[in-house]
């Protein structure tokens, strides 16, 4: 028996149970994650993944447009239209992925002097009162806005531009999707530090 749960710690699949002692928890300096907000980060993270490869593609296709422009003379509008079609999917969708991260920009003279409960409070507020009605609102006015598009099948005004120009609309409502999830996983990491619910989830980290 001892073996078999041995072998399965090795491999993974068992989880170290949560410290007792919120000052081992809390260690780190970083809000604490949720079993919620530990799922909905990794869902992120694979978005954003996946969609980082779109930046290699835009580099490939900005090389290309500027070689048939430049030694042969021949500029592609659907080129120079399909690069910023995947810059806003790649900017957009990036939004979430950077606050998971916690990479977005702080006030860091004031941030950095903060404590860890308060840090969590001005999470908790900012989210509340600034991003989430924000969020609603794109979404709200963002919808309407790709339906509209399908509905008329939107294409470029350009001669030889794209068609189809609700794809493009459509980052919009993914990126701010996206976005709205990783304001709700960090909000979850707030309200457990601060209330203790939902409970910290200590998730074991492989070897």
């Amino acid at each position: 028996m001892a073996d078999k749960e041995r072998l399965e710690r090795d491999n993974g699949q068992l989880q170290e149970p949560a410290p007792t002692d919120p000052k081992a928890l809390y260690a780190g300096g970083e809000l604490p994650h949720t079993a919620i907000s530990w799922g909905l980060d990794l869902f992120v993270r694979k978005v954003g993944d996946y969609v980082s490869w779109l930046w290699a593609i835009l580099v490939l296709i900005i090389v290309t447009n500027v070689v048939l422009r430049y030694v042969f003379g021949e500029g592609r509008v659907e080129l120079e239209e399909l690069q910023w079609h995947l810059y806003s999917f790649g900017f957009l969708v990036g939004l979430s992925y950077c606050m998971v991260a916690d990479g977005h920009v702080r006030v860091d003279i004031f941030q950095t002097r903060f404590r860890l409960r308060t840090k969590a409070w001005v999470e908790l507020l900012g989210i509340l009162i600034f991003l989430a009605p924000f969020i609603a609102l794109v979404l709200i006015y963002g919808v309407p806005f790709v339906i509209q598009a399908v509905e008329v099948m939107e294409g470029s005004d350009a001669p030889g531009g794209l068609p189809y120009r609700f794809i493009v609309k459509s980052a919009l409502v993914i990126g701010f999707f996206l976005l709205a999830i990783a304001a709700f996983s960090r909000l979850t990491r707030a309200t457990a530090l601060l209330f203790g619910y939902p409970r910290p989830y200590h998730p074991r980290r492989s070897d």
